[in-house]
């Protein structure tokens, strides 16, 4: 199976704090994978380093084998990067189709150079429209389209997380606990789609999460990390008995 993500020996220091020790890891091309291990273990760190958010201390990040280490977060969100938050951060008074849109990226009916062909531009919002639309649809968002996304509940607003997300057909996306806070049954649902998300749109998902009564449920890989280190790595139900994991939850 082809990895459509790597990270070598990736080191982070705070202060006197080492948040990673030389975490290699590959993520595989297609998969969900679930990043999983106790708080303070360097998943959410390890999230923000591969984002972009954090610069990596010493240690290389490789996507589809270009070496990204170090670049700015929109440089790695255009080569098809994306990621999600614990909380989610929409726009609270566009309404839940405008947030789409406008998560979208560049319109080119703001060039200069187009903006006079109004043919050309006018395309491509409507092209836009039936993107979103689709989206929504598929997440069972579309009945709220033009609801101000601060009416929609907490789970709704994590579902429209992930629809700004897809504007932009990311190859590879990133979450950070999707589904805390959320009742059992929406967790259940969440995950339902995001397995979904990878057979319709062709991606892959490295995602954290605390909730591993749900969770393992869905994942077809699974990394374990205590104390800055990877662990365990396998199957997840391999990964769940290893007994370093069992140590680490015990906190022994």
């Amino acid at each position: 199976m082809k990895a459509i993500l790597t990270t070598k020996n990736i080191r982070k220091f705070f202060g006197g704090l080492s948040a990673l020790n030389d975490v290699s890891l590959e993520v595989n091309k297609g998969l969900l994978t679930m990043i999983i291990g106790p708080n303070g273990s360097g998943k959410t760190t390890l999230i923000n380093v591969i984002s972009g958010t954090l610069k990596p201390d010493y240690g290389k990040i490789y996507f589809e084998r270009t070496d990204i280490t170090g670049w700015e977060p929109h440089r790695i969100n255009k080569i098809g990067i994306a990621r999600t938050f614990q909380i989610a951060r929409p726009f609270a008074k566009l309404t839940v189709l405008e947030n789409l849109l406008i998560a979208a990226g560049e319109h080119i009916g703001e060039r200069v150079t187009v903006a006079l062909s109004r043919g050309k531009w006018i395309k491509y919002e409507e092209e836009l429209v039936e993107r979103a639309f689709t989206i929504l649809s598929f997440l069972d968002l579309d009945h709220l389209w033009n609801r101000p996304a601060n009416e929609l509940s907490g789970g709704q607003l994590k579902l429209l997380e992930v629809g700004r997300i897809l504007m932009n057909r990311p190859k590879l996306i990133l979450m950070d606990e999707p589904i805390a806070g959320v009742n059992p049954k929406l967790a259940h649902e969440i995950f339902q789609y995001l397995t979904e998300i990878k057979k319709k749109f062709s991606t892959t998902l490295l995602i954290v999460e605390h909730r591993l009564d749900i969770a393992l449920d869905y994942s077809d890989y699974v990394f374990a990390m205590h104390r800055g280190r990877v662990i365990a790595k396998g199957d997840p139900s391999e990964v769940t008995s290893h007994p370093k994991v069992i140590e680490s939850y015990l906190g022994v």
